[in-house]
């Protein structure tokens, strides 16, 4: 059962509800000096350790097309780090470079959309290998800038994420079941109308995508958002009324007799 509690911190009331054994803010972010710690509940996907990597990183003096070109032609992809989601309004900012090789290798193993929603060590140094330790920071990458041709990297931008940051993350959906959903056996079809969806997430507990069970749809039902099971401190930000698949179409018997 919830227990609500209130206490005090800078003259400010904050309430705490506990799901299990985690503590969710609800009026505001989770304080840096909270005794509580957000964890992954069991039941909920958590990150895959095999993706458990550093990024390395070297400072960049400037910015410009000209400097970038020659990143790129050097093997390393032109980079920014912001202070969480206003970073880009004037907060504190680094311009570095990663290298070509290790952003292409984890966006081709995790594919795009749950690189973006991973969290991973960014280490700044003075030059890749053994060079002067600059920064170690724990960041979300928020933006991929692919060349349409080659799928090579052209510039990637990650925002801080401290574990008492509330991020803005795309996070992906994974459909599960279709081997026994009743429409989908009947020969219908499935139409996916999203594939991520965006919540407001406590850093420490981004999940790595949101399983979306098909077992039970039958033909002409859908699914929405406000059907998606999630962890409870997570915020969806989106409409809890939009679609996100429908079994739609005629049999495929049924369509073979119309020709």
């Amino acid at each position: 059962m919830a227990m609500l509690i209130h206490r005090t911190l800078s003259n400010k009331t904050l309430h705490l509800r506990f799901f299990s054994q985690a503590a969710i803010a609800l009026d505001q972010s989770p304080s840096p000096t909270s005794p509580f710690t957000l964890t992954y509940l069991e039941g909920f996907p958590k990150p895959d350790p095999k993706y458990n990597e550093t990024i390395l990183a070297i400072p960049r003096a400037s910015s410009g097309s000209s400097i970038s070109a020659k990143e790129r032609k050097a093997g390393r992809v032109p980079s920014i780090v912001f202070e969480q989601e206003d970073g880009q309004h004037g907060g504190n900012k680094r311009l570095i470079s990663v290298q070509t090789n290790q952003i292409r290798k984890l966006v081709t193993h995790m594919g795009q959309s749950f690189f973006l929603s991973r969290l991973f060590d960014l280490e700044v140094r003075s030059e890749f290998g053994n060079g002067d330790l600059i920064e170690k920071v724990r960041v979300l990458p928020r933006k991929l800038h692919l060349h349409a041709g080659t799928d090579a990297p052209l510039n990637v931008t990650f925002i801080r994420a401290p574990s008492h940051a509330l991020l803005k993350v795309d996070v992906p959906l994974v459909f599960r079941g279709e081997d026994v959903s009743p429409g989908l056996r009947k020969g219908l079809y499935l139409n996916t109308i999203k594939r991520t969806v965006k919540f407001l997430c406590p850093a420490d507990i981004i999940p790595p995508y949101i399983d979306v069970d098909l077992s039970e749809l039958d033909g002409g039902q859908k699914l929405v958002m406000g059907d998606l099971k999630f962890h409870p401190a997570l915020k969806l930000i989106q409409s809890k009324d939009e679609p996100i698949v429908k079994i739609a179409g005629a049999r495929v018997s049924d369509q073979q007799k119309k020709k």
